[in-house]
């Protein structure tokens, strides 16, 4: 089971989450997030955590060649696009950071997957390969860490595992209900922010620890 933990604000939380060995953990560059990391200690965490863990920017609806320039200074693996990107945008997003991997956050609404199939489609028209998509819950003026949980089962139904890109399940989860989680959605990975904090955006390197533990169990 593929494990992110996202929303890595400093350095020394960097080191302790990377020695708790998720796959990845993600740095949040929307100015609005409480997570919101900066470019100056997105560098040092890159340096820190080099060859030990895959650093994922998370963006929401940022220019590309703003994304580009971060992409490459804070050394990242892949990027997640979080916003409400159309297709031609995510292309524009894959081509200026140089073939790192695309992740599509996609916001589940209620129990439906409206316009995911589209927006796959188009994406796969212009050539865009997405690596996985990672579903989160909608909630008015927010784009994740909202703590909500999307319906399991229904995504479950609804997601067409065997023709879209990996799934990766967010929204809600913690160290308490991910392993339910998984086994009701079977997931390609996880991703956890608020439910590894013990306040808002401060990371709980104990509820890190037991998340990536049920995730994996």
């Amino acid at each position: 089971m593929w494990v992110k933990i996202c929303g890595i604000r400093d350095e020394s939380t960097a080191d302790q989450v990377a020695q708790l060995g998720p796959d990845a953990i993600g740095l949040n560059f929307y100015s609005k997030s409480p997570r919101f990391v900066t470019r100056d200690i997105a560098i040092r965490i890159a340096q820190r955590t080099a060859d030990r863990v895959q650093r994922i920017g998370v963006f929401v609806n940022q220019d590309a060649v703003e994304i580009a320039s971060l992409a490459v200074d804070c050394r990242l693996d892949a990027v997640q696009i979080h916003g409400d990107e159309s297709a031609v945008q995510v292309a524009e997003i894959a081509h200026a950071v140089g073939g790192r991997p695309i992740y599509r956050a996609w916001r589940m609404d209620g129990e439906s997957l409206a316009g995911l199939q589209e927006h796959l489609a188009e994406c796969q028209a212009i050539g865009i390969q997405i690596a996985g998509c990672l579903i989160d819950s909608r909630v008015a003026g927010a784009y994740g860490g909202t703590g909500h949980t999307v319906p399991w089962e229904v995504l479950s139904r609804t997601y067409r595992h065997e023709n879209w890109p990996p799934l990766i399940l967010a929204g809600g989860l913690t160290a308490q209900n991910v392993a339910t989680a998984v086994a009701a959605v079977k997931p390609w990975g996880v991703d956890v922010a608020s439910g590894g904090e013990s306040s808002p955006a401060t990371k709980d390197l104990d509820l890190v620890a037991a998340f990536i533990k049920n995730a994996r169990s």
